[in-house]
């Protein structure tokens, strides 16, 4: 047998074993993942018997656990691969016979060059360190980046993968993100602009609404979505024939969609019930 066919037969066994390891790493991250993900916490709520906002706090609290979990396992294939692939190259070249001394040698030097046009990539993989670190977002939160927003798919310390609400899919670098939002954090507030007659009675529009909207958030539909009861806070502008009533609709995270469109169709089913104006048209001055 040859000394290139027995480095060939090298070369295939390391390529082989990298192939099964990266399986079987992989495998693991993911059945580790799946573990941390479906844990229950061990104050179950309903066995402490809490009230149902600190129910719904608890729920949320083990969502945003199983996104960091999930983003964990995505950094973690994401370091297999490049680890493995760095690993596997290096064997390959010390088993073809190149040798390594020089090349790290060199690749000193030479990386005192490299440097300067990898600083860009240095700062994407700095940025995703502390990104992760300071759980500034997971894999399913919905975030806006400039003037990007979507959902995250995935994140590794170089690049963020978006889809945003039209289906295109984002690749951001993680040091170009400089101002990061996410919407998927916290709680959400939607503020409702409901017009009517300018020369209707303010008192009574109020009082309209309110009872349009009173007990909504104990309905069985909207009680795992909203914190409080839709507010009606008053007047909030007036002009021409128009006047303004501003309403806040305040939900859990990204779930206040449905709640809105609720509030906005009792809010007019109640005051075209109770005879209140929509806005007067006033007809347009010639020129």
């Amino acid at each position: 047998m040859t000394d290139i066919t027995q480095r060939l037969i090298l070369v295939a066994v390391v390529l082989v074993v990298a192939v099964i390891l990266r399986v079987v790493l992989v495998m693991i991250i993911n059945r580790s993942v799946r573990a941390l993900a479906s844990r229950v916490p061990d104050s179950d709520d309903a066995a402490s018997g809490r009230s149902g906002l600190l129910s719904r706090a608890g729920g949320v609290a083990r969502e945003r656990q199983r996104q960091r979990v999930t983003t964990l396992g995505s950094l973690m294939r994401n370091v297999v691969d490049v680890a493995i692939g760095i690993i596997t190259l290096l064997t390959v070249l010390s088993i073809v016979g190149i040798p390594m001394g020089p090349l790290l040698a060199s690749a000193g030097v030479g990386g005192v060059a490299i440097g300067f046009g990898a600083q860009s990539l240095v700062k994407d993989y700095l940025s995703g360190i502390f990104m992760l670190a300071e759980d500034q977002f997971g894999v399913g939160d919905i975030i806006t980046v400039g003037e990007i927003k979507g959902t995250v798919l995935e994140v590794t310390l170089r690049v963020t993968k978006l889809r945003d609400f039209t289906g295109v899919v984002w690749y951001v670098r993680n040091g170009e993100i400089l101002t990061l939002g996410n919407i998927s954090q916290g709680f959400s507030v939607e503020w409702i602009e409901f017009p009517v007659a300018i020369d209707e009675d303010p008192d009574k529009v109020i009082a309209v609404l309110r009872d349009a909207l009173d007990g909504m958030s104990e309905e069985e539909a909207f009680a795992e979505v909203l914190m409080n009861e839709p507010e009606v806070l008053g007047v909030d502008s007036m002009s021409g024939g128009t006047m303004i009533i501003k309403l806040a609709v305040q939900a859990h995270a990204n779930q206040h969609w449905a709640a809105v469109r609720e509030v906005r169709r009792r809010a007019q089913e109640a005051c075209t019930a109770a005879g209140i104006r929509k806005p007067i048209l006033y007809p347009a001055t010639p020129q």
